[in-house]
């Protein structure tokens, strides 16, 4: 039996989960048997779900409590929590672990704040000590330098513009890059989450979630302007913009918000799902992995699609408003997303995972 660990709204975000809920599929039998098997751990609004990379240890955005929380494998079905919750910001929205295992960054999109914690060896979470050496840089140098050291737990913002952190993903150099959907801003930080510099979107476009393709491009889907922008380093490290691409042809901006970015095992295919027409836009990868092509288009089998993951030649896709998650075919041939096989019900879905 294939699990699935599915994070979700509860009833301090006005959704029904009673905390992670507990997907399964039938070994032999494939997608088509998706099942919701119930709460595998209480916890209020898990809305996002991240995987130590060796150990069995999950880790949850409590977004409606501004806290993060670990939690470990009790039984086939089950998790329970890891140590205590730990303060985030406000609404932390989205986590990411790093490829070793010691560190995990939380994105809050409620007060722009991006914060490390570290991790122990036994996946329990750790408050990071402050960085002295960051410390020292930012007294003796301030802002003001191009390649500054802003505090990670100070964002740049007004109340027009707000910041609004959604997002990170490790880059093979041990720098972090995170999406900052108010600020329209992919931020290349160092390791203790210093701004090593900044590359700007067009304004208004809100970079959302981002996928680290095999070819080194950085790809980023934008909630309000329905693009991917694709961007890539210099030989000094310097990130910079590439192009954008429509993420389909026919997606309304103002109606449609593209949620999140998920890559077909091979990297040649790119999907996005679209809040609004509740569909799923794929996006073919050609060039050296830095020429996206729209390449078709195809109902969600949910409303209001907040996340979905590749699996088995499908798409399994969280419906938040719906409560359900649905299994979408993928066509064997061209990637390209096909009828839904499959639809489960799931208390009010926002994220994914599969089960070690």
């Amino acid at each position: 039996m294939t699990r699935f660990w599915v994070g979700g709204y509860g009833s301090d975000m006005d959704g029904d989960a009673e905390g992670i809920s507990f997907l399964s599929v039938d070994e032999g039998r494939g997608p088509s048997t998706l099942t919701y098997r119930g709460t595998a751990a209480p916890a209020a609004s898990p809305s996002w779900l991240a995987q130590h990379p060796t150990l069995d240890v999950v880790y949850a955005a409590l977004e409606g409590a501004g806290e993060v929380q670990a939690f470990t494998r009790s039984g086939e079905g089950s998790l329970r929590p890891l140590g205590a919750a730990l303060a985030a910001g406000e609404s932390v929205c989205h986590l990411a672990v790093s490829p070793d295992g010691r560190m995990l960054v939380a994105s809050c999109y409620g007060d722009g704040r991006v914060i490390g914690y570290g991790i122990a060896a036994d996946g329990r979470l750790v408050e990071s000590a402050p960085d002295k050496a960051a410390a020292l840089r930012a007294a003796l140098f301030g802002s003001g330098r191009e390649d500054d050291d802003r505090d990670a737990s100070t964002p740049q913002g007004d109340a027009e513009r707000p910041s609004r952190a959604h997002s990170a993903v490790f880059l093979p150099d041990g720098r972090i890059a995170t999406a900052d959907l108010g600020l329209d801003l992919v931020r290349i930080r160092r390791r203790d989450l210093s701004v090593d510099h900044d590359v700007e979107l067009p304004r208004g476009t809100g970079p959302r979630h981002m996928v680290l393709h095999p070819s080194g491009h950085l790809h980023v889907v934008t909630e309000y302007s329905c693009e991917v922008f694709t961007l890539a380093s210099d030989r000094e490290g310097r990130w910079g913009l590439v192009r954008a691409t429509i993420a389909s042809e026919i997606a309304q901006v103002g109606f449609d918000f593209p949620a999140e970015l998920a890559m077909s095992r091979d990297g040649g295919t790119l999907y996005t799902a679209l809040r609004g027409s509740n569909t799923i836009a794929a996006l073919r990868v050609r060039g050296g992995g830095d020429v996206l092509e729209p390449l078709a288009l195809a109902d969600a089998g949910v409303d209001w699609p907040r996340h979905h993951l590749v699996y088995d030649g499908t798409l399994l896709v969280s419906g938040q408003r719906s409560s359900t998650v649905s299994v979408v075919d993928l066509d064997e041939r061209t990637g390209a997303p096909r009828d839904v096989r499959r639809v489960t019900s799931a208390p009010t879905p926002t994220s994914i995972l599969p089960a070690r």
